[in-house]
């Protein structure tokens, strides 16, 4: 029970942070939907725009379209200007480059993308922006589902401690046993409990968003964790527990290690300078490693099926046939990438939280533990 209430607040504590992360949340990268559409009916098949136009970030979530109209779903776009304070509306304002109270989002240029503003002079400026764009909704609807799923395990324990767990307690039981036995106590030993509430917290968020972004219907199908800046946060939150609840051996070790003296002395400091980069080595491999994966699965699938658009325009003459049979082999091979997409969803997660795991295990050993026992001698 205890353990659960710690996993939510550390939950909690994680998404709010990642939330407020300013990178992440005011740099939505997508061009608006609407125009996105009309552009490729004058232009034809915009290959990098339906790449990126389905895996960034916009202030909609565009369902389909239906003769020609897309359907989409609006968000709240909040922003403050510098002059005029906080302003709360609704993305279909600002829909088919429509300007509202001098806020617009622009189809080209450095802000392509993004919600910026018209000063009185003329003059284009991006106001201070907290909207809830897709990936933000789907953050905060993560949240919900890992809140309501241990939520509702915390309650059922508290009810009836002792009783027989359902097949759903009983899944989710299996599967932290396992983080527990198999991972955070091989790393951790004897303190593993002060850091597994941040670790299964860990696994899970990054599971669920993993599965979350291969749903492609609303209100699921956001690229959380292909956002770089949320593996960012979620990379600097193991750095910041690494380092902060390092031993004085991890920080020894940093910055006085056991190599000769003319290698670490202030005239020629290079060891301590080596160790402090493996300190950030870390971490970048960790932002570098989940995005990576999960951007390129996410990258691999459209790719295959915008092969059917770009073959039908390459044969226009034989576009039905052509467009067809690539259309075949497209769907096999975006349903067989789909389903690696699920295995590496739950290997992502597991590797995300083994390597923290890891890392935050290597900075609390103490000199005593690393003396070697002296091995008894057998006498015959």
């Amino acid at each position: 029970m205890n353990r659960i209430k710690q996993l939510i607040l550390c939950l909690a504590v994680m998404l709010l942070a990642t939330v407020a992360s300013p990178l992440y949340a005011q740099a939505p990268i997508s061009a608006d939907t609407h125009e996105k559409a009309q552009a490729e009916e004058e232009k034809g098949f915009n290959t990098v725009e339906f790449l990126f136009g389905h895996i960034g970030d916009s202030y909609e979530f565009h369902i389909t379209e239906i003769n020609g109209k897309p359907i989409a779903v609006p968000l709240l776009v909040i922003v403050r200007s510098a002059d005029r304070g906080w302003f709360a509306f609704s993305s279909a304002k600002l829909e088919h480059g429509r300007e509202y109270k001098r806020f617009f989002i622009p189809t080209e240029g450095a802000y392509k993308g993004k919600v910026v503003e018209k000063d009185q002079y003329g003059n284009i400026k991006r106001p201070f922006d907290l909207s809830i764009t897709k990936n933000v909704f789907g953050l905060l609807l993560s949240c919900a589902i890992l809140l309501t799923i241990f939520l509702l395990m915390a309650n059922a324990y508290r009810k009836n401690p002792l009783g027989v767990p359902s097949k759903g307690q009983s899944m989710m039981e299996s599967v932290i046993l396992y983080l527990e036995d198999d991972i955070i106590r091989p790393a951790l030993g004897d303190k593993s409990r002060r850091f597994s509430p941040y670790l299964l917290t860990v696994f899970f968020f990054i599971l669920v968003n993993n599965l979350m972004g291969l749903v492609p219907i609303f209100p699921f199908g956001a690229n959380l964790t292909g956002n770089i800046s949320v593996t960012l946060v979620l990379a600097l939150f193991t750095y910041v527990i690494t380092n902060v609840f390092g031993t004085k051996t991890y920080w020894k070790d940093i910055f006085w290690p056991e190599v000769p003296v003319f290698l670490k002395t202030p005239v020629f400091p290079l060891m301590q300078v080596i160790e402090f980069i493996s300190t950030l080595t870390k971490p970048i491999a960790l932002m570098i490693r989940l995005f990576a994966n999960i951007f390129a699965g996410h990258m691999i699938i459209l790719v295959l099926i915008s092969l059917i658009f770009i073959f039908s325009a390459a044969f226009p003459a034989h576009a039905s046939a052509v467009g067809g049979g690539t259309a075949v082999l497209s769907v096999l091979f975006s349903v067989f990438m789909y389903c690696l997409e699920l295995l590496v969803a739950f290997i992502q997660a597991y590797v995300f939280t083994m390597l923290s795991a890891i890392f935050i295990g290597l900075a609390q050993h103490e000199e005593h533990e690393e003396a070697h026992e002296e091995i008894p001698v057998e006498t015959k």
